[in-house]
Order: structure tokens, then sequence, then C-alpha cells
């Protein structure tokens, strides 16, 4: 499945690849940062990217965090997965977190997260006065075992 996706590239994002597929197996494009910061450990930052996108009605696009630098500094994006909705047009930021012991230092044009186009479906909630059984119930939070 494919879905064309408008980019607009913004003034401060000039120069940067836009997001792309690092390999033809990849689910999420990489996307990179358009402005350089230091997130100190426990700190938070919504990060510029340089563009802004314009989602068709039906899709959404998912910020993702990069496995390498969740791994390695402890750095990853929060809310994740976050939401693009199709109607936003504003720039796209990246909310990257610090969880690591040691400051970070993002670098204009590093690669910071990774977007995933996904179609949406709309739910209707009906209100009713029980709901069925089920083997499980309301366990929840680990009730099903470790």
């Amino acid at each position: 499945m494919s879905v064309r996706i408008a980019v607009k590239r913004l003034p401060h994002g000039e120069g940067l690849p836009l997001p792309a597929y690092a390999s033809a197996g990849a689910a999420g494009m990489d996307v990179v940062a358009a402005e350089s910061l230091t997130l100190a450990p426990g700190a938070r930052a919504a990060v510029a990217t340089g563009f802004a996108l314009a989602i068709p009605e039906g899709w959404e696009v998912q910020v993702r965090p990069r496995s390498g630098l969740a791994l390695r500094h402890g750095v990853t994006c929060l809310n994740t997965p976050g939401t693009i909705d199709s109607d936003y047009r504003g720039e796209v930021k990246v909310i990257l977190a610090n969880l690591g012991a040691e400051p970070f230092a993002v670098a204009r044009g590093e690669r910071i997260a990774q977007l995933v186009p996904a179609p949406v479906t709309h739910a209707e909630f009906a209100e009713v006065e029980s709901l069925d059984d089920t083997a499980r119930g309301a366990g929840g939070f680990g009730s099903t075992g470790r």
C-alpha cells in the first residue's frame, strides 16, 4: 500500500534531506533535526525538522523513536507513537527525551526519529448498559501473567 504525501520544506530546512527510507524493507522514513541542541539527562525538547506535511484524509503519520539512539544513548521520542493528523499543516517537530545519564548533543542533519504513514479507521462509540463476558474479564495491568 502506498500513499502520496505532500511535503513543504521550510526555510530553516534548506539543505537537509527530506524523510526517506534507508532500505527497501524499512517501515519508517528517517527524519533529521533542523537544529542543533543539547539535551541534559532527564530533559526533553520539541526538535524542529524543517518541513511540514499535507497528509491525505484517512491517513496519519506516526512519529517513532530510532532504536540506535534509544539503545546507545537512552534518547527516545515521548508520546510514542506520536500522531500527525491529516488536518495539521504546521512544522513537524519531534519530542525527544534524554533518559540517559549523560547530556546528548543533537546535531543539525542527524537522524532523530522515524515517520510511518498509517491508514486511520474512525470508530463510533455506542453507550450500552453492560458488556459481554470474556475469560479475561476486567483483569488488566499484568493479570495475564509475566
